[in-house]
């Protein structure tokens, strides 16, 4: 018979705090009072660097290019980095526990419902992501290599994606400490680099610019709900968020673990995306990297080629990080450095079939413009379930997977947090659309794209409407158990 979990098992071995240049030997175990430790500033830097990227010069170009116009362009990108409010609000949840986020949402789900739900979420779409970023880093870093001298062949290619994958593992493998560290030198380094490309940008910005055939009406509310749709997919992917605080003392303000989180990947998504717009006014950002280059001095491009894969090893590298924590979440039984290695195993396969084999890369790019009707209705329930318990988590009983445990619910499945979820994603399919594909009523609408407003409120709803007719959610919960 499963014995219910005490804080020693729960904690896994002492080895007293973590350190940066060694590596974390922690998994979802609780991280125990006695030794957590930092500031929720410090979780600035941890999401300012992934954000400080070469592919929000992408998204921004994409909406000018969709036809809509700088004021229009500017008002989506701030509207849709809104969102990021809600990864830095499901932060909280991570000193409270102690634990994963991918533990915590055995809450919504039950311990059995929630692997399947993670799986999806925080293994098989953070693979996705990794092969989707290095293989637009190796693009980028291929090219330098040719620009070097080396020869075009495939063994270079090769090469260049198992430096840029195998630099991102060994991020995840040092872990939480080595994360915060670097990641403030890396802030630094990549601002420094992007503030350069964005002088040179707003040079050559044609501040009168107009698109050639203005939208209006019904024309424009669908491009605006695109380009809505495509900004606000990046922070509804990061359901990670609580990884990266569980090390904060229990105690930490609430308010400061989600302003420090949320403004770091805010400021710097808003203001290069900016960029970006303002960039397709002037240059043919149908091919970002080379219009890029094209305006730049000649010894600064492959300073900026090198900022792209270094802005991509700071993003993958907390991806990889989760991923190898959601794999044992959900039941593989290997320490956490094997599964971020399993996990770069894959993603690099990925990504070598993208570059090298056949076009990959189009299907990646398809599925990651519909991908938000599952993560946009996973973060609205988890938003909501810190919304009812008042965000007091038991990380040890957490940790018990038992059916006498508060988490077993029925048959090992919350059919609240499930229902909602698999409810809200449909919702959300039948209003998406992207370059390829529509959803039913998206299509009968002419392409409007609803699917971030319907998934993320309808599963919102849902999940508090269930959550109090199938009361699974405690009316007064119990303060959370020290792990210590």
């Amino acid at each position: 018979m499963a014995q219910t979990p005490t804080a020693r098992d729960v904690a896994g071995p002492r080895a007293g705090l973590e350190r940066a240049g060694n590596v974390e030997t922690r998994g979802i175990e609780c991280v125990p009072d006695d030794e957590r430790h930092g500031s929720a500033r410090e979780l600035f830097a941890i999401w300012a660097a992934p954000n400080v990227s070469y592919l929000s010069f992408v998204v921004g170009a994409t909406l000018v290019l969709i036809g809509l116009s700088l004021p229009e362009a500017l008002a989506v990108i701030v509207a849709g980095n809104l969102f990021w409010l809600l990864t830095g609000f499901i932060a909280v949840s991570g000193p409270a526990s102690g634990t994963t986020g991918s533990v915590v949402s055995r809450a919504m789900y039950g311990t059995v419902g929630n692997r399947a739900v993670v799986a999806v979420t925080g293994w098989l779409i953070s693979a996705l992501y990794l092969a989707l970023n290095w293989s637009a880093a190796s693009v980028a870093g291929i090219g330098l290599a040719a620009r070097l001298g080396l020869p075009d062949s495939t063994a270079v290619d090769t090469l260049v994606i198992c430096l840029i994958a195998g630099a991102t593992v060994l991020v995840a493998i040092y872990g939480h400490a080595t994360i915060v560290r670097l990641y403030t030198v890396l802030t630094v380094l990549l601002l420094l680099v992007f503030l350069v490309v964005s002088g040179i940008v707003l040079g050559h910005t044609d501040w009168s610019y107009a698109p050639a055939e203005p939208l209006h009406g019904f024309a424009l509310l669908v491009a605006v709900a695109s380009g809505f749709t495509l900004v606000a997919s990046a922070p509804l992917s990061y359901a990670n968020s609580p990884d990266l605080a569980r090390y904060l003392p229990r105690d930490t303000s609430r308010t400061a673990v989600a302003l420090w989180t949320s403004a770091g990947a805010f400021l710097p998504s808003v203001v290069f995306t900016a960029i970006g717009a303002f960039a397709a006014t002037s240059l043919d950002m149908s091919d970002p990297q080379a219009a890029l280059e094209g305006v730049m001095p000649a010894w600064f491009a492959p300073v900026f080629v090198i900022g792209v894969v270094v802005n991509t090893v700071a993003n993958n590298g907390m991806t990889a990080y989760s991923a190898g924590l959601s794999m044992q979440s959900i039941g593989v039984r290997l320490p956490r450095v094997t599964a971020v290695l399993v996990v770069g195993v894959i993603g690099t396969t990925m990504t070598l079939f993208a570059i090298l084999v056949f076009d990959f890369l189009t299907a990646v790019n398809a599925m990651m413009e519909l991908v938000v009707v599952i993560t946009g209705p996973c973060m609205a329930v988890y938003a909501t379930d810190i919304v009812l318990r008042r965000n007091r988590y038991d990380g040890i009983a957490l940790h018990d997977q038992s059916r006498t445990g508060p988490f077993w619910y029925r048959g090992g499945v919350n059919w609240a947090g499930t229902l909602a979820t698999l409810l809200g994603a449909a919702a959300a399919t039948l209003c998406a659309g992207s370059s390829s594909w529509a959803g039913p009523l998206s299509a009968a609408m002419g392409g409007l794209n609803l699917a971030v407003p319907v998934g993320v409120l309808g599963s919102a709803a849902l999940y508090w409407a269930l959550s109090r007719a199938l009361h699974t959610v405690p009316t007064a919960p119990h303060p959370a158990r020290r792990t210590s």
